[in-house]
């Protein structure tokens, strides 16, 4: 098990950026897919047509999600935090991600740089 940290700048507010990470309907207009997504704390989530999934453990409106990733048959929950700072260029995202799979590492830092927060930048750029 592996864990991951990485900051992001993102051109928009804490508040939007939060939305964009909650809302269903803002979501698939950033990720080009249908997302099922909701604050409430145990909620399960979907993303990218299934390709991420978990549940959603706790939410700090404008400032910080936190969630659990699924991989599979794992014991150990992979917790995702994600903590939205102000920044002069809009909000910092500080990524937390623990627990992950050895063999899931490398897709899953790619995917956080080249799929999620990049797409999640161009939708705001």
């Amino acid at each position: 098990m592996k864990d991951y940290k990485a900051y992001f700048i993102i051109p928009a507010p804490p508040q939007e950026v939060f939305a964009a990470l909650t809302n269903p309907a803002t979501m698939q207009l950033w990720t080009g897919e249908p997302a099922i997504m909701s604050i409430e704390e145990g909620s399960e989530f979907s993303l990218w047509d299934g390709s991420i999934e978990g549940k959603n453990i706790s939410f700090e409106s404008g400032k910080k999600i936190v969630q659990e990733w699924y991989f599979g048959e794992q014991d150990d929950a992979s917790i995702v935090t994600l903590i939205l700072h102000d920044h002069k260029q809009g909000t910092s995202a500080e990524l937390r991600h623990s627990n992950i799979p050895n063999e899931s590492f490398q897709d899953i830092v790619e995917g956080w740089h080249d799929v999620y927060f990049a797409s999640l930048i161009d939708f705001y750029s």
